[in-house]
């Protein structure tokens, strides 16, 4: 039943892709509407594949203040499921290669995505650089997972240091977010994703003021921390 139900899925999301190139083309400065259907996407493909998702904790988010969501990654569900739980129209810093998607790559781009070369020091410096820039002249929030990759054995691997760099340039206040329950539904290796309960707990904000280069370790420390503190088991 749930390879039928992601199959069932994804012949859903193929639809929605091609109906999006009209889309794409009519909404120009549109931006958050392509996200609203994203979201809205989501919602529907939760009912497909038999996902329940709790949130919990977003009244803690400041109303108006852009700011960086960071999560735990332990599956392919956690970007579409995070960006449908943020009240907001976030953005999200993705690996060069997904742009190269036929039409979901140009949606992307025109929304406020960043792609970021992971091969390459200065590439990631730049595309940094330029979610920073989009943070403070419109705004912008940013969905990030600073472990850089998924979990393969459902505890949290240590965290990068890219995404502390976007909040301590751009000054916006960090927010720290669990994820539960993705990594038993689908696994990093697994195509198809089973039906079941996800948590998402959104906690205090972290503002990065004070923080520097040389105090880092102390904001990644703080923000892990309240990540691992959501976990009802492990962590």
């Amino acid at each position: 039943m749930a390879v039928v139900r992601t199959v069932v899925f994804g012949i859903f999301f193929a639809v929605l892709l091609v109906l999006l190139i009209p889309a794409v083309a009519l909404v120009l400065g549109m931006r958050g509407d392509l996200i609203h259907i994203g979201q809205w996407a989501v919602r529907v493909g939760c009912r497909v594949l038999g996902l329940r998702v709790r949130v919990s904790g977003f009244e803690r988010v400041q109303p108006g203040v852009p700011c960086i969501f960071m999560a735990n990654h332990l599956s392919f569900l956690d970007g579409p499921l995070l960006a449908m739980a943020v009240r907001r129209t976030a953005r999200i810093i993705l690996k060069k290669s997904i742009f190269r998607i036929p039409i979901l790559g140009i949606a992307m781009r025109h929304v406020g995505f960043v792609p970021v070369d992971r091969k390459g020091t200065k590439g990631g410096q730049r595309s940094l650089r330029r979610a920073a820039r989009l943070v403070r002249e419109k705004g912008y929030s940013f969905l990030l997972f600073p472990e850089g990759t998924r979990s393969r054995d459902g505890k949290m691997r240590p965290f990068r240091r890219g995404g502390f760099f976007l909040a301590l340039e751009s000054g916006a206040p960090v927010v720290p977010v669990t994820i539960e329950g993705t990594f038993e539904l689908m696994p990093k290796g697994q195509w198809y994703a089973r039906g079941g309960e996800v948590r998402i707990v959104f906690h205090d904000q972290v503002p990065v003021e004070g923080y520097g280069p040389e105090t880092m370790p102390e904001l990644m420390e703080r923000v892990r921390a309240a990540v691992a503190s959501g976990f009802q088991v492990g962590g």
